[in-house]
């Protein structure tokens, strides 16, 4: 059992506690504590026994290595995704850091290149600007529509 244990003691403290049940059934308990004060909560999962204690000596040991396994590779993952995520935020930030350089470069660079509004010369608009249809159509002035009278009323 402890040879078990050997891999998650390496991190961390690890309380066990061993309670009797009934006559004939104990409960073990095997508790991480947390390493670190940031740690994942799912890293101190807690791990409940309950059996007569001959069958606890037969499959403890055997449990507790899957355990432990399950233990590592949970803190590996966590460790991953948390590296994958800063990683990702760091290059977020920077990218709109230079985004912002972009823009402000792009802002700086007209305003001292400009002229003054008054030499420079004013372009004409085109006629199909004017009418919104942006040369799409034919530009044609609409004819006036015909009314029908009614005892003289216009439709």
């Amino acid at each position: 059992m402890f040879v078990e244990l050997m891999l998650l003691l390496a991190g961390r403290t690890v309380l066990i506690t061993v309670a009797k049940v009934d006559d004939k059934t104990l409960r073990v308990n095997v508790i991480p504590t947390q390493a670190k004060a940031d740690e994942n909560p799912a890293l101190t999962t807690p791990l409940t026994f309950t059996g007569p204690p001959e069958e606890l000596d037969a499959e403890l040991g055997k449990h507790l290595a899957g355990y432990v396994q399950t233990h590592q590779q949970t803190a590996s993952t966590l460790a991953e995704a948390k590296a994958t995520m800063e990683a990702a935020a760091k290059a977020a930030q920077e990218e709109a850091k230079r985004k912002a350089e972009e823009r402000k470069k792009a802002i700086q660079k007209p305003s001292a290149t400009a002229t003054p509004a008054s030499s420079a010369p004013a372009e004409p608009v085109p006629a199909s600007a004017s009418t919104g249809t942006l040369g799409l159509f034919p530009v044609a002035t609409p004819e006036p529509a015909t009314t029908q009278s009614k005892g003289g009323l216009a439709l």
